[in-house]
């Protein structure tokens, strides 16, 4: 071979390898965190599809859930930088940007209330105007429930720590625990909950006014850094998101469906029954209360009356001065436009 070809040769191959660099990295995904507030899978099945059907790794994301406990340790989380998209509810957002955390509401997953007001079905409590004197059970301290809670009571004139005491008790079978020693006369849980203590033989009313049920419940957030600095993450997400749930709602696909949300919680899925009637019931909470808006879609009049209850109750000192700056619709459009 010739001093050219040498040359013709060693350049040919330094082109070869610098192309499949260039692959590599056009190809590596991005790495993101997804802090939820409870270990259920089925809540977030739309998530674990994404996952397990390889949405997000089609889309370039490489993401990651890590269950924590309740909104405040989400948006610790997020705040820290240990998580880049949370899933916190709504009355905790506003808390934090009342604190001056920029947190923003990205994608309204629950757009229907995931919360009620439990009793057992012989209580003598038929409403929750029969809760004045008694202690209400709540998983943790500062999570959605409590805000969601607070919010009827308020508008029943009672005050926490006067007219009723909040206990966080944990959920599921800690929940049951607390209810069979006499603990809490009441327990104010999401959908998971209830589902795990009827299961364990514990049969339960709700006595939540109808009104409250469209209050919305968790959905994912993200910090304003964060979404200004990485918007192509935001629309990969949502779109995975969107594209997981039509996926998962047809009902062909359901066997798959409930198979990636055991590999995400084992446990959660060991009663195929329990697993069943768990997602029937958050199918239900996370559609939107008008489909042609899209998937994801935020009410602003459904905001300020999170807002205005929370400010009512006393969580929010003040108002807030941009409620707008809580939550964005920007990505909606494209998150649903039908894929190519």
């Amino acid at each position: 071979m010739n001093a050219a070809m040498r040359l013709g040769a060693a350049v040919g191959l330094a082109v070869l390898v610098g192309g499949f660099g260039l692959g590599r990295a056009e190809a590596q995904a991005t790495d993101v965190v997804v802090a939820v507030p409870n270990p259920s899978a089925i809540n977030n099945f739309a998530l674990h599809t994404a996952i397990g059907e390889g949405i997000f790794e089609k889309n370039g994301l490489n993401v990651t859930v890590e269950a924590v406990d309740g909104s405040s340790q989400v948006l610790q989380a997020m705040a820290a930088g240990q998580a880049q998209i949370g899933q916190p509810g709504p009355a905790p957002v506003l808390a934090a940007r009342a604190r001056g955390e920029d947190v923003v509401f990205i994608f309204n997953h629950f757009a229907k209330s995931v919360f009620g007001v439990l009793v057992q079905k012989d209580s003598p409590i038929q409403s929750p105007a029969d809760l004045k004197g008694t202690t209400i059970g709540v998983g943790t301290a500062d999570g959605a429930e409590v805000g969601f809670t607070r919010a009827i009571l308020n508008d029943l004139g009672m005050k926490e720590g006067t007219d009723y005491t909040f206990l966080p008790v944990g959920d599921g079978g800690l929940a049951a625990a607390a209810f069979l020693r006499g603990d809490i006369a009441a327990y104010a849980g999401a959908v998971s909950d209830a589902a795990i203590m009827e299961s364990k033989g514990l049969p339960l009313r709700e006595i939540t006014p109808p009104a409250y049920l469209a209050y919305f419940g968790n959905g994912y957030a993200a910090m304003a850094s964060y979404i200004k600095d990485h918007p192509d993450v935001i629309e990969k997400f949502g779109k995975s998101i969107v594209e997981a749930t039509r996926f998962a709602l047809d009902p062909a696909n359901r066997e798959k469906v409930l198979a990636h949300t055991k590999t995400g919680n084992p446990q959660e899925g060991e009663d195929p029954a329990f697993a069943n009637a768990l997602f029937d019931a958050i199918v239900v909470r996370i559609e939107p209360n008008d489909r042609a808006k899209g998937w994801g879609y935020q009410p602003p009049e459904d905001w300020q009356k999170w807002h205005d209850s929370q400010v009512a109750s006393g969580s929010l000192k003040a108002p807030l001065p941009n409620l707008a700056d809580a939550y964005t619709n920007d990505f909606v459009a494209v998150w649903n436009e039908a894929p190519q």
